[in-house]
């Protein structure tokens, strides 16, 4: 039994099915801001994050026929983004770094729960972090993919996608901390 989803854009959707350029348009106006912040949050190049946009909404209105509808339209392309911006990095960078052998190291005279991290500071710790951990990272905190998900867009096991979220975060507090600390000498 297949399920279907009412999406909002159905009747956009179908017109694009049809090669209906206006509707490309009105359904690119729609999406390209929020799929632009994906590529970047990936890419962290606002050049190669409008390539990856641009790439990615030409493979989905070629495609659109295989979009079966079981998710919403908005998930469906957003997998294609996160798809392309994976490819335009090099897919194969993403783990290419030890993390077994990575060194965490947490300040211990500051209490990381009460940590209050303001909005700049995480761009810029995330920005720092390893490549394979700032995917994860991205995929499965800020665009909201389950690790099973996150380990098949990325090609690696579950529990791999779990491990590196976890030493993400490690890591990410610890560049804050390291942060903080310098500015304070400063």
């Amino acid at each position: 039994m297949s399920t279907q989803v009412f999406d909002i854009h159905s009747e956009l959707i179908e017109r694009c099915r049809h090669n209906d350029r206006k509707a490309q348009y009105e359904l690119y106006e729609k999406y390209k801001q929020a799929m632009y912040h994906v590529a970047l949050r990936i890419c962290h190049d606002a050049d190669e994050a409008e390539d990856v946009l641009q790439e990615a909404f030409v493979n989905a209105f070629t495609n659109i026929h295989q979009f079966a509808g079981k998710s919403p339209f908005g998930a469906w392309l957003k997998r294609i983004v996160v798809n392309k911006a994976l490819s335009a990095i090099g897919k194969n960078k993403v783990f290419t770094e030890d993390i077994e052998t990575m060194q965490v190291e947490v300040a211990d005279d500051e209490p990381l729960e009460d940590l209050s991290y303001q909005v700049d500071e995480i761009k810029k710790a995330v920005k720092l972090l390893p490549d394979g951990f700032r995917y994860v990272l991205t995929l499965y905190l800020f665009e909201g993919y389950e690790h099973k998900e996150v380990a098949e867009i990325l090609g690696i096991s579950e529990s791999t996608s779990k491990s590196q979220y976890n030493r993400a975060k490690k890591k990410l507090k610890e560049i804050i901390l390291t942060n903080r600390k310098n500015e304070r000498r400063a």
